[in-house]
């Protein structure tokens, strides 16, 4: 890592820290995360700016910022297991696992979790368990094995009204989920906590602006209609 490397990731996490990012295990994870390394060569010279930058397939990569306060919010300790909606790059999910025991991350493009799985490797992180499938869903049993409850979910994607039954379902008793809800435009990130197996709390944390929650595994033409939209 050269010197101008280590000044944008400095850099970085003090202007966070100013728009009230303060948990030191957050900002040590986003200092020590290569955000460069998971946005596309184009837009590498804006990778430590606090912005959203494109990853294709009609995706972003989340500012650093929001980034930040979805991690924060969640109160997350190294005991917790989390479910992740949305891998898209695997920038969050990098952060999560530099937080938590364990990471389950689902994403509906298959070309996306392609690349995110590789850079995982190439990080060498073993505790992110990632799989293409309906988010909205929640993760599925798989080989007699139920992983749900989570102790965490993170949503990066918006919901048009209220988050996904499926998802309240998967959230342990005491567990918190953070997403985004909303219509363009409109969106607020809402942080919700089940205080029983039926009540919820839940308590607005910022304005936003993410990608629509979707249904079913993208299918190729769908990725092409997105990208030729973005």
């Amino acid at each position: 890592m050269n010197t101008q490397d280590i000044n944008r990731r400095i850099r970085l996490v003090m202007d966070l820290r100013t728009k009230g990012v303060r948990d030191a295990n957050v900002l040590g994870a986003i200092e020590r995360v290569p955000r460069d390394f998971f946005v596309p060569d184009a837009v590498k010279d804006q990778a430590w700016d606090d912005m959203a930058l494109p990853i294709g397939r009609g995706q972003t990569i989340s500012q650093p910022v929001v980034v930040g306060m979805m991690s924060q919010v969640l109160e997350i300790s190294d005991r917790d297991k989390i479910l992740e909606i949305g891998t898209g790059c695997g920038y969050q999910t990098a952060i999560l696992s530099k937080l938590c025991r364990r990471v389950y991350t689902i994403e509906r493009h298959k070309y996306l979790l392609e690349h995110a799985e590789a850079r995982f490797e190439a990080l060498k992180l073993r505790n992110v368990t990632a799989l293409a499938a309906d988010g909205m869903k929640g993760w599925p049993k798989m080989h007699g094995i139920e992983q749900a409850p989570f102790d965490k979910i993170i949503v990066t994607a918006a919901a048009k009204d209220k988050p996904p039954q499926k998802l309240l379902d998967q959230l342990r008793v005491g567990g918190m989920m953070i997403i985004p809800v909303g219509p363009s435009g409109e969106q607020v990130l809402k942080l919700y906590k089940k205080e029983t197996e039926e009540a919820y709390s839940v308590r607005d944390v910022m304005p936003v602006r993410f990608v629509p929650l979707l249904p079913d595994i993208a299918e190729d033409a769908e990725a092409r209609s997105q990208m030729a939209g973005a």
